[in-house]
């Protein structure tokens, strides 16, 4: 599964990798191995007949080392440095997560509530579906809207979730507490285990093994569960103390790595690990985290998120795979983020001519948009459902309004249907009302 690296020899003097750091021919070359922050696997492969594997590790761990912040959980000691790289990222974290997205990407008052629902149904679905819930994106969200009773495990799954993530907006003032840890495992796997006694409960004994699902390995062994209580401690005072400062965003992602590393439950772990980072950024002012669908990135590279918690383990208890892991996911989440938000940005735009329309709402003004884009269509009060978020009656009400101002032809489709499409009058009337 995962190769250990190397014994570390001391083949080469603590001055000679100095030397070897600070040489310019080497300067590019090492600058991009602490950037990318590859493990063993993948360094040993950079070698060269100047730096061979081994020996380029050393200079490696070397430099990680160098600087190093140590933090202490049980028995276990974690190491994490903090490149040039994730210094750059956590700066422009903390200038747009708790700020404001600047120019045409702004989030509007009136679009904050759309957007902050979207998102965390993304978030719900995507950290309940790497857990194994089995449901498609369409049919959970129609739950969602909808407030469906969840008709199986895996909707309840993410009901559970998103119910969850609604919760943790609303405590983001308090402190971590056991108790609060047990409330949010609770929320998270009500009415999904085998036993509900294990709800909010932590495990009683050491049965449990995080397991390879393809060749049935025991890839990580947990600490034992008497461990559990002194641990969970010591997490709730790193958390809510800052007598030696962490970044926030840093400390957000250690808390995620312990409580999967720990295993406290029977199942649910990493859900619960996932919404204490979510929890713990919101407590830290970072409100934009509340837009951003990170499960779904993860979800997109579980591989690489599994990997990340295997490194760290199998190399010295190195916390900065794990960081530098997640870090390029808030990346990447922010980035989407910008981009749905200039589209968003750019289709409301493209609305403003027909919103100035007298006596035209905004959801008619987006009908009015799609006729233009696509003239030849017949629409149907079921078919726009979905794409307006209303219900069919209020669907019928909008396109017969339009039906009535000219804009749209009323077809029969057949005894009970009709359908909708761009009058002959349409592009006049567009006209007329531009030159208004």
């Amino acid at each position: 599964m995962i190769e250990n690296p190397p014994l570390t020899k001391d083949t080469i003097s603590p001055a000679e990798i100095i030397e070897l750091l600070s040489a310019p021919k080497h300067r590019d070359f090492l600058l991009k191995i602490e950037k990318e922050y590859p493990y063993w696997d993948k360094v040993k492969y950079l070698g060269t007949k100047e730096l061979p594997a081994e020996t380029l590790w050393q200079v490696v761990k070397f430099s990680r080392l160098t600087d190093a912040n140590l933090v202490k959980f049980g028995n276990y000691t974690f190491i994490f440095k903090i490149s040039n790289y994730i210094q750059q990222l956590l700066h422009e974290f903390d200038m747009n997560f708790g700020g404001t997205l600047s120019g045409s990407t702004t989030i509007s008052e009136k679009n904050k509530q759309y957007y902050l629902l979207s998102s965390i149904m993304e978030e719900a679905i995507a950290s309940s579906q790497m857990e194994g819930a089995n449901t498609t994106r369409k049919v959970a969200k129609e739950m969602l809207r909808k407030q469906i009773k969840p008709k199986d495990k895996s909707q309840q799954m993410i009901y559970n979730n998103y119910k969850t993530i609604r919760f943790l907006s609303e405590q983001k003032d308090a402190i971590l507490t056991p108790e609060l840890l047990l409330e949010i495992h609770k929320r998270i796997t009500e009415k999904t285990l085998d036993n509900p006694a294990d709800e909010g409960s932590f495990r009683n004994d050491d049965n449990i093994y995080v397991v390879n699902g393809i060749t049935g390995e025991v890839a990580h062994e947990p600490p034992s569960y008497k461990a559990i209580p002194a641990i969970i401690n010591e997490l709730c005072s790193f958390a809510n103390n800052d007598a030696v400062f962490i970044h926030p965003i840093v400390k957000a992602i250690v808390i995620h790595f312990m409580i999967s590393f720990l295993h406290p439950f029977v199942d649910g772990n990493g859900r619960t690990a996932r919404s204490l980072f979510y929890w713990y950024m919101l407590k830290k002012g970072y409100w934009m985290t509340e837009f951003l669908s990170i499960s779904r990135i993860i979800y997109k590279k579980k591989g690489q998120y599994e990997k990340a918690f295997l490194y760290t383990e199998h190399d010295d208890f190195d916390l900065g795979y794990f960081i530098q892991y997640n870090m390029n996911v808030l990346k990447e989440a922010f980035e989407e983020l910008r981009i749905y938000l200039d589209r968003k940005s750019a289709e409301s735009n493209a609305l403003l001519e027909f919103k100035k329309i007298k006596g035209i709402n905004e959801r008619q003004a987006r009908i009015l948009k799609m006729i233009q884009e696509r003239p030849s269509s017949i629409f149907e009060c079921k078919n726009l459902i979905n794409v307006l978020g209303v219900s069919i009656k209020t669907a019928r009400s909008d396109l017969e309004g339009l039906v009535r101002m000219g804009f749209m032809t009323a077809i029969p489709i057949n005894r009970r249907l009709v359908g909708y499409a761009k009058s002959e009058a349409f592009d006049s009337k567009i006209a007329e009302n531009r030159g208004k």
